[in-house]
């Protein structure tokens, strides 16, 4: 989906602003939604869905990815890097290791064709399994299935001056999936016009939550694993 078609789109009929007013509070940011049994509801999807997914296929993959990982290159197995969570707070995020161990260099964003992704690791990122892991971080209670996806916290501090109510994101959990990233946005983030749309549709998802939402979009995620993504590198 290109940004002209996204100018276009019906979903962006309920505008989002960018900007929030001294006055004006968090609930007229988020959604109506966000009571307690709906996000009791959120929690028990996440943990159903993480749980369920490690009964049913963690156990048996995740071995298998690890040795994939081993037998490719030098170095551990996981990937941890601080990432951004709710309400300013930080988490490590846990990611299948997908590039080669090059000291500070590695924590260095990834780009197209960038020669640090090891071979099993193209087919780790261009799969998305590569995310996988941080079905931990939806037990431990840091991120969720769905929500915006979670920034290295220089990015964040970055982006905070570039858009304003940028930090706006940050009212909900970080997800493994969302509506972003369906829509195409992934990879790479170093174009302006990308990162703001990225944020719109996140805010978009905020103020429109709904757990109906959630499931459609990890619908949506299952469908987009078996056509691939292009963005994912």
């Amino acid at each position: 989906m290109t940004e002209n078609t996204i100018k276009k789109s019906e979903e962006f009929e309920v505008y989002v602003s960018p900007t929030k007013p001294k006055n004006e509070s968090n609930d007229s940011v988020q959604s109506p939604n966000y009571n307690w049994y709906n996000l009791t509801f959120k929690r028990i999807i996440d943990l159903g869905g993480a749980f369920g997914f490690m009964i049913f296929f963690g156990w048996w993959m995740f071995p298998i990815v690890a040795i994939l990982i081993k037998l490719d290159s030098k170095g551990p197995v996981f990937f941890k890097q601080t990432r951004g969570g709710i309400n300013g707070t930080t988490f490590n995020c846990y990611k299948f290791r997908s590039m080669v161990i090059e000291g500070k260099e590695n924590l260095k964003q990834a780009t197209r064709n960038d020669p640090r992704v090891t071979r099993v690791g193209k087919y780790l990122r261009t799969t998305s399994i590569d995310e996988l892991p941080q079905v931990l971080n939806v037990i431990y209670g840091n991120m969720s299935i769905v929500g915006p996806r979670p920034l290295i916290v220089s990015q964040n501090e970055e982006y905070s001056k570039k858009i304003k109510g940028y930090e706006n994101r940050h009212l909900v959990k970080p997800g493994i999936t969302g509506l972003a990233q369906i829509k195409g946005y992934r990879g790479e983030t170093v174009i302006s016009h990308s990162i703001y749309f990225r944020y719109k549709l996140d805010m978009y998802y905020i103020k429109n939550w709904h757990p109906l939402f959630d499931i459609k979009i990890m619908l949506s995620t299952i469908k987009s694993l078996f056509q691939g993504d292009s963005n994912a590198y």
